[in-house]
């Protein structure tokens, strides 16, 4: 592969903004998913992205928005998410995602028969299992003790991004994806673009959004969001160890991400910082929001 010129800025694709830009390629969006499902990119015939606000049914029921939703051509859908910042309660958030996706699929009084295959992917840049050295993980709905799959209308791939740095692992095209994902200088990118040519297209749409100055503007204010929110979600941990209240800062945590991603869905992403310094202004959110 031919080297490139040095790039003075590149994006980063852990950040959402970026990644959701990439998956606009077709061809990157079947290498990736290919990678993920273990399948030749050659047996996705198509893939088509859906829209990512999963609708509420009733004026009560909680939001839902994804970050990538494709549609494969045997009607498996998949919602890909980024999570950039750390978050313990990922598998209850993954799971209502999985679900709300899995039960939009039919109306009142359609045939069960219609529902088909529902995937979550999870690409996180914090460790969720710290107890294992994979950094990849696959669940299914199993029995306990033989071990007999339940249904495979339902799984759960996991992708710890962190781990890449601790542990060595057998090179695959899904490990060349997540340090591409995991990558922020262009030597890194340029390797893994030399191993496989679907990451070679993500590269090439790489360096094209990041030469974009309006994407540019857009990626840099998505950024900042993330900075802030990690400040808000730091200093509600912080307020919360002060008065020792565990259960309270879980709380505190998952009202506080919902807020930012109501502000985010909402394209008001210049209200966070103000919602980060200012505690009555937070409030007046929270109560705007229902949170």
């Amino acid at each position: 592969m031919e080297r490139y010129a040095n790039i003075e800025f590149i994006m980063k694709p852990k950040v959402d903004f970026c990644f959701k830009e990439l998956m606009e390629d077709a061809e990157v969006r079947r290498g990736f998913t290919a990678a993920v499902l273990h399948i030749p990119p050659e047996e996705i015939a198509e893939t088509v992205l859906l829209p990512t606000s999963l609708r509420k049914k009733y004026e009560g029921d909680k939001l839902g928005i994804l970050d990538v939703r494709v549609l494969l051509n045997n009607s498996t859908q998949i919602d890909i998410e980024i999570q950039v910042s750390p978050f313990p309660l990922w598998p209850e958030r993954s799971l209502f995602y999985l679900a709300k996706m899995f039960t939009d699929q039919i109306e009142k009084g359609e045939g069960y028969e219609r529902l088909e295959k529902c995937v979550h992917v999870g690409i996180l840049d914090f460790i969720l299992f710290g107890e294992d050295e994979e950094y990849y993980s696959c669940f299914h709905i199993r029995e306990d003790l033989r071990n007999r799959l339940y249904t495979d209308k339902l799984e759960v791939h996991i992708l710890e991004l962190p781990k890449l740095k601790k542990n060595d692992y057998p090179e695959t095209e899904l490990l060349n994806w997540a340090k591409f994902m995991n990558a922020e200088r262009q030597e890194e990118f340029e390797e893994m673009a030399e191993k496989d040519k679907y990451i070679e297209k993500a590269y090439e749409a790489l360096k094209n959004i990041s030469a974009d100055d309006e994407k540019r503007l857009e990626y840099e204010a998505r950024e900042k969001a993330l900075r802030d929110h990690n400040y808000l979600m730091k200093s509600n941990w912080e307020a919360g160890e002060k008065i020792g209240i565990s259960k309270g800062m879980e709380q505190g945590e998952s009202r506080v991400n919902r807020l930012v991603q109501m502000l985010i869905a909402n394209s008001r992403t210049e209200e966070i910082e103000k919602a980060v310094s200012d505690r009555e202004y937070q409030q007046a959110l929270f109560r705007e929001f229902h949170l």
